[in-house]
């Protein structure tokens, strides 16, 4: 049995931290609203871990980049800066894969040492994090960088609620034959790497993703078994992905766009597999989807 260990979660009810506190082994966790949050008044002592899932994601609309900076870089820094004075041994920051930026290096795929060139105040206030927190680490203060690309899994919403509720209204569907691939990352798989970089300690930066990457088309697909609809999905043909790419260059990019990481060197110094495949993922999660909409 491990040792007990002393865990608050910075970002009261969030979806990643209601996951977490769901699928941790860890039981001794409690949450802090960031927002009421004056780190430099806050007494830290008292834990052995902090994780840090509080920020303005990149979904939200006509923010400025010193606000993005204000909340997702300033303040983790002042929390890390108070926990270390207070004693806290780990501070487990929640990253995105948004710090790589828009355009996929030659390889076409991101890793964990590969160039950040971030293109929106989001990404660009979480690099800016992860740098002011790696300055913090030593020897009796451990930093945890996890980025993630799309999370998803219960309570989810943004685009991966949207596609479950499209894929539920309409029985064809235009994501036949497109060979982009997306990286993703189930909740259940997210708490285990956090698990895991608590148990071993690891200082650095980490990225959290499910076992493969998947395209749309088979992404539909299992969304559609678990809903259990038949989904009968199509090539929407050239001209069609023209005219979406010059009039709404943003949604093709989505679509049609690929967008991966390998995460060889984590799973390596973690010795590390994630429990659940993608499929097992959006089985759980379209599974309470059902549920609280009332068709199961």
């Amino acid at each position: 049995m491990d040792k007990r260990v002393r865990i608050l979660l910075i970002g009261k009810n969030s979806f990643v931290g209601k996951n977490y506190i769901e699928y941790s082994k860890h039981r001794d966790i409690q949450e802090v609203d960031s927002f009421s949050l004056i780190p430099e008044k806050f007494d830290f002592s008292q834990y052995d871990v902090i994780i840090h899932l509080a920020a303005i994601v990149h979904q939200s609309k006509k923010v400025s980049l010193i606000e993005y900076l204000r909340v997702n870089t300033e303040l983790p820094i002042r929390i890390a800066t108070k926990a270390k004075h207070d004693g806290v041994k780990q501070f487990v920051f929640l990253s995105t894969t948004k710090v790589y930026g828009d355009n996929p290096p030659p390889l076409g795929y991101w890793d964990e040492v590969s160039e950040c060139i971030p293109t929106d105040g989001y990404g660009e206030s979480k690099l800016r994090a992860e740098r002011g927190l790696l300055e913090l680490a030593d020897n009796s203060f451990v930093v945890s960088i996890i980025r993630t690309p799309l999370v998803y899994g219960v309570g989810v919403k943004a685009n991966m609620l949207s596609l479950i509720k499209l894929v539920k209204r309409l029985p064809v569907l235009p994501f036949g034959r497109i060979e982009a691939l997306r990286s993703l990352t189930f909740v259940g798989n997210l708490a285990a790497y956090i698990d895991r970089v608590i148990e071993l300690r690891s200082n650095g930066i980490f990225i959290a993703q499910d076992p493969e990457p998947v395209t749309v088309e088979t992404l539909v697909k299992s969304i559609a078994k678990a809903l259990n609809r038949k989904a009968l999905i199509f090539h929407p043909g050239r001209l069609f992905i023209s005219i979406l790419r010059l009039i709404f260059p943003h949604y093709h990019a989505r679509l049609y766009g690929s967008s991966v990481v390998s995460n060889s060197r984590t799973l390596s110094a973690l010795h590390f597999t994630p429990p659940f495949t993608t499929d097992e993922g959006i089985k759980i999660m379209v599974k309470h989807f059902l549920t609280q909409n009332g068709t199961r």
